[in-house]
């Protein structure tokens, strides 16, 4: 079992990582933060918002399946957002310079923290 900290420390470790952040979907707060580059507390309110939106869009197609993650692609960098799945309501947020990362090795690096932030 992985505490936020050390959760944050490990995304950290994945190639082309510029920050990260534990994220309650249900208020948009940050429960932890590591990393520099972007302006955590704005992305994290503003994030929740296309969870939200992914999930009652969802809904309305009467889609039963859950959310792995959500990839949004910029110019220069990928953004992942990773629901907890043991933790309804909690998001991983993890911001990757695009020319130095690996999407796979990055997706799977977040799932395995996903796996083990057991709050």
């Amino acid at each position: 079992m992985a505490n936020i900290n050390d959760s944050l420390a490990k995304l950290l470790e994945v190639d082309g990582a510029l920050c990260a952040a534990v994220v309650d979907a249900n208020s948009g707060m940050l429960l932890g933060k590591a990393g520099t580059g972007l302006d955590l507390d704005l992305a994290a309110a503003g994030n929740t918002e296309v969870v939200r939106a992914k999930m009652k869009t969802m809904k309305s197609l009467g889609l039963t399946d859950a959310i792995e993650d959500i990839l949004i692609t910029l110019g220069k960098q990928y953004h992942i957002i990773r629901p907890v799945a043991a933790k309804a309501g909690l998001f991983i947020y993890l911001v990757l310079d695009k020319a130095k990362s690996n999407l796979a090795l990055a997706r799977r690096g977040a799932q395995d923290v996903e796996q083990s932030l057991q709050m």
